[in-house]
């Protein structure tokens, strides 16, 4: 028989719906049974790779939570947003090109038979599969061409939980909302509702549960408090200020990542908020870089528009300030590229300009010198180098392996004239990974996931995150002590 499903379910993006299929991944494992999570489609700049191209990062996450191998069959769909009208396709772990082009209702024929293969591939060899939804299964407007929510809770015949946070107000007219909403055979699905983020004296709940169950015949079977550093990336990679570095610890390392609007694979920081003495902010505007120890410019799905923005706001100058006074500066992937003396982009894969064409050359912030040349292919690998010769500030990398990933359509190379002259970039990571300043204070590279080694945070902090696993289990821990009994039920 095929594997049961659980689904997760949300009344609006951000509700939670990827840390608790992350939690039940990891509860299901814990009772010894053999888990896979999906997504059948995610909207995220956020992914990893894995055996066979990139899924989004939550589905990633959630396969470490149950103790599988990361397919790309956990996410057949990602959207990878280059604009605000247009997204990437990725099918199966790699780009398709002409699905990215297709117009976005016209694709979910195409894309359905693959989604619900994946789906019933990973049902036939897993004993539960634990499914996450996108935003709200109420979205009314995309109901007809939905792909990721009710018509997979329909083909799997999913047992639906639907999550909301009470914290922004208006819980239960948003559980309400969205169940009455649903035609009746997809209300019927829906075997639970969960209010997560709670803050305050759960006596006060009252009667509102029991007048919901009453309107909808659907029990209120989970209360989840608000778990502030809980150590999972949120899924979408963003942090708030209330929850930006390690609880109880004295700072002693300020770092601003610089915020830009297509910025992506922002998970990789998650183990720099879970280290103790470490303070993460963003960066917007000038004003959000002073008195920062390390200035980060994180990777970007449209490189040469978010170094365009990042001097629109002022923030060219002020990383040149900082980085002049010998200020630590940080480019990962886009923000590597950034860092460069040019862009040159001359079959528009990075973007186009106002008329359409490719941006043929854009000058970069010249604090490396190299050049970055957009190809069509792209590179989507795992790699596990370790740091060569690194000069001071960052000389504490010398010698250390580390693990990472890289997904870029640039390839980056020393500029030549530059390199004639003496100026040449000093290689720290072999393969083109990593190049460092004359001076030694700016650092780029195109791997990502360095944080995520331990020996790294050892070497440039002195100290440790707490590991995934201990996550994971943390949240587990916490899923069999909030759900009602049998609410987890698979049958």
């Amino acid at each position: 028989m095929p594997a049961p499903c659980i689904m997760v379910l949300g009344t609006t993006s951000g509700a939670g719906k990827s840390w608790l299929a992350t939690a039940l991944c990891r509860f299901y494992s814990n009772q010894g049974l053999k888990v896979a999570p999906f997504k059948a489609q995610n909207m995220s700049n956020n992914a990893r790779v894995v055996d066979g191209g990139e899924i989004g990062s939550a589905q990633y996450f959630q396969s470490l939570a149950a103790r599988a191998q990361p397919d790309v069959r956990m996410n057949p769909v990602l959207l990878k947003p280059e604009a605000d009208t247009r997204s990437q396709v990725v099918l199966l772990g790699q780009v398709d090109d002409e699905l990215t082009r297709m117009p976005w209702r016209g694709r979910s024929e195409r894309v359905w038979p693959a989604v619900a293969d994946a789906l019933d591939r990973l049902r036939a060899e897993n004993d539960v599969v634990v499914i996450e939804g996108a935003g709200s299964p109420a979205e009314i407007n995309l109901h007809a061409s939905d792909i990721v929510n009710m018509r997979v809770a329909r083909h799997a015949q999913a047992r639906c939980l639907l999550v909301t946070d009470i914290d922004r107000g208006g819980a239960f007219a948003h559980l309400y909302g969205t169940w009455a909403l649903l035609p009746p055979d997809e209300r019927a699905l829906i075997h639970g509702f969960v209010l997560n983020k709670f803050r305050g004296d759960a006596a006060l709940l009252a009667p509102g549960p029991q007048m919901l169950q009453e309107l909808t015949g659907v029990p209120t079977v989970a209360t989840i408090p608000m778990q502030w550093n809980h150590g999972l990336p949120e899924e979408d990679g963003v942090f708030d200020d209330r929850s930006a570095g390690a609880a109880g610890a004295a700072v002693h390392t300020r770092i601003a990542v610089v915020a830009y609007p297509r910025i992506s694979n922002l998970d990789e920081f998650q183990p720099l908020k879970n280290v103790p003495g470490v303070r993460l902010s963003w960066a917007r505007g000038p004003a959000d870089v002073d008195g920062a120890d390390w200035i980060v410019l994180p990777g970007s799905k449209a490189t040469a528009a978010d170094l365009a923005w990042l001097r629109a706001q002022g923030l060219g100058g002020s990383i040149a300030a900082h980085a002049a006074r010998g200020g630590r500066v940080l480019g990962i992937c886009g923000g590597l590229q950034m860092l460069g003396e040019a862009l040159v982009d001359p079959h528009g894969i990075d973007g186009t300009d106002a008329a359409g064409g490719p941006l043929g050359h854009v000058p970069g912030l010249g604090l490396l010198p190299l050049v970055t040349m957009f190809a069509p292919a792209k590179t989507v690998r795992r790699a596990a180098p370790v740091f060569g010769t690194v000069a001071r500030p960052w000389a504490a990398l010398a010698g250390v392996a580390v693990q990472g990933y890289e997904i870029h359509h640039g390839q980056t190379l020393p500029h030549p004239g530059m390199a004639a002259g003496g100026g040449a970039a000093r290689a720290v990571l072999p393969g083109g990974l990593g190049w460092q300043n004359a001076v030694g204070n700016v650092l780029g590279l195109y791997l990502h996931g360095m944080f995520e080694s331990d020996a790294v945070l050892r070497a440039l902090f002195g100290a440790s995150a707490p590991t995934l696993d201990a996550v994971f289990d943390r949240m587990a821990d916490g899923v069999g002590r909030w759900f009602a009994p049998r609410a987890l039920a698979l049958s």
